[in-house]
């Protein structure tokens, strides 16, 4: 049983938000979600982010690692080598694409192949005239220059 969420609603309070609301019904729309490889997301400060993605078998030439925009994609080729005949198979080397969706202003600082374990560290870095400020509050009265027309002014 799907349950489609309506927002209508919020199109009429909110102005700019059109990228949320898209992100929502296509997470909606989403058929099979992939499982493999595995991953965490961690938020380690306030705008510090790690994504940690179990990558065993992986060497960092297998790996290519992209930011597009607001989007970051994760890919894995492994490159077969002939060691022999497997006569059990289970770690697995399928060949993979992750995509993970990036708010407005988040980077990826860097990225390292430890131990099987692929770690790419995100900031999020709102430019200074994005963060709030604080307005002052004046006693009212306005100071207009008076406005001259153009062909009355006088030259000295």
């Amino acid at each position: 049983m799907r349950n489609e969420l309506d927002f209508a609603p919020l199109y009429r309070s909110s102005i700019g938000f059109d990228r949320v609301f898209s992100l929502l019904n296509n997470a909606q729309r989403l058929q099979a979600i992939e499982t493999w490889p595995p991953y965490d997301i961690v938020k380690t400060s306030e705008d510090d982010y790690r994504i940690q993605m179990a990558v065993a078998g992986f060497a960092e030439a297998d790996l290519d690692i992209t930011q597009e925009r607001n989007v970051l994609v994760v890919k894995g080729q492994k490159t077969e080598g002939k060691d022999g005949e497997y006569l059990h198979r289970g770690i697995a080397g399928r060949a993979f694409e992750r995509r993970f969706e990036l708010a407005d202003h988040v980077r990826v600082e860097n990225a390292s192949l430890t131990n099987g374990i692929l770690s790419i560290s995100l900031k999020r870095e709102v430019p200074e005239a994005m963060k709030p400020r604080k307005i002052a509050i004046g006693d009212g009265s306005f100071q207009q220059a008076p406005l001259q027309i153009e062909a009355e002014r006088q030259v000295a």
